[in-house]
């Protein structure tokens, strides 16, 4: 009982984990379009309140994210409106640039904010600048909660209290046969 004493104490006594990353779920969609995912940001927002995204994962129509657009280009087709690549909490959750990605069926796709509606820009091989179609969409994005650290610490104290309890029970069978005849008979 002494060892999980020793073993609560450390685990209590460790900080929180650092954060790096958050995880957010997104989805838009609107007239032939739907698209969802998930994608992981930097942990902390920049004065305008939006985090960078820096990775990206899920479907459009049906065909698989493959990539992420570089912050700072256009997808093909779509130059000169090069991606920022942020998003926000709060409304409205995407700026004038938006984020782009690749597909695997070779589109691209770069959902923005005008400064009233959401859209997503759709390029489609050729490529050909501002050939693509552009259509209103309903975007939402939301960061994926995390357990707390104080609630991750209390449920490997359980554990740990009833692996105590087991091996201690265990222990008491093994030294004292009689309580094994007891326990198996009741």
């Amino acid at each position: 009982m002494m060892r999980l004493a020793i073993a609560a104490a450390i685990l209590l006594t460790q900080g929180p984990p650092a954060n790096a990353l958050l995880l957010w779920n997104w989805s838009y969609s609107g007239g032939g379009v739907s698209a969802s995912g998930t994608f992981t940001t930097n942990d902390a927002p920049d004065g305008a309140g939006f985090y960078q995204i820096v990775g990206i994962s899920g479907t459009d129509n049906g065909a698989t994210i493959t990539g992420l657009q570089p912050t700072g280009t256009a997808i093909p087709g779509n130059e000169p409106y090069a991606v920022d690549n942020l998003v926000s909490a709060v409304e409205p959750r995407l700026t004038t640039h938006g984020f782009g990605f690749s597909l695997a069926n070779g589109n691209y796709a770069n959902p923005f904010y005008n400064g009233s509606s959401y859209f997503e820009y759709l390029s489609v091989p050729p490529y050909v600048n501002g050939a693509g179609p552009e259509k209103p969409v309903s975007f939402a994005a939301a960061i994926v909660p995390e357990p707390s650290a104080a609630s991750l610490m209390l449920v490997g104290l359980a554990g740990l209290i009833g692996f105590g309890r087991i091996f201690t029970r265990r222990t008491n069978l093994n030294q004292y046969p009689s309580h094994r005849l007891a326990a198996s008979r009741a």
